[in-house]
């Protein structure tokens, strides 16, 4: 059964359902009931094009927000804190920077309580910053974790500052 996460102004949901390993996997619901999983490189790729139109670092320093108040279930005043920050962003880049930044947040409360995870939620921070900050393009970010062990990605992150 799919539980909500967040109702988006575009018409759309974000929810966790069954997915292939466990009810954690996040979903994008359209409007006429239609779902897609939604890709690291679609939402990594939007946001880097978003970020070209305002001061270097924004996008991310609002990703950190949302990524420092995340925990292991949804919180309400994080929800609210997106639609702040959304309000921030101009009229045309404000649907897509809710929904890529609920979709973001239900990935990291899904990390967060997968039980195998060593670096639990610090992944999708450091494919935000590798996109964001250092320019990377989305699909070598996406893979850039790949085949390595869990200690040299940690030792990656922490030299990066998380």
């Amino acid at each position: 059964m799919s539980k909500l996460v967040k109702n988006l102004k575009n018409n759309r949901k974000v929810v966790y359902d069954q997915g292939a390993v466990d009810n954690r996997s996040v979903w994008i619901v359209e409007a006429d009931g239609t779902r897609k999983t939604p890709r690291e490189e679609e939402y990594l790729t939007d946001l880097y094009k978003i970020s070209k139109t305002y001061a270097p670092q924004k996008l991310y320093n609002d990703f950190v927000e949302i990524y420092e108040r995340t925990s292991y279930n949804i919180n309400t005043s994080v929800l609210s804190l997106i639609d702040s920050i959304t309000g921030s962003y101009l009229h045309g880049d404000q649907k897509i920077v809710e929904q890529w930044f609920s979709v973001i947040y239900a990935e990291l409360i899904a990390g967060e309580n997968e039980n195998s995870s060593l670096l639990k939620k610090r992944t999708i921070r450091l494919a935000l910053y590798q996109v964001l900050i250092l320019g990377m393009p989305a699909a070598k970010a996406v893979n850039s974790s790949k085949g390595k062990h869990s200690s040299e990605l940690d030792a990656i992150m922490k030299s990066l500052g998380f």
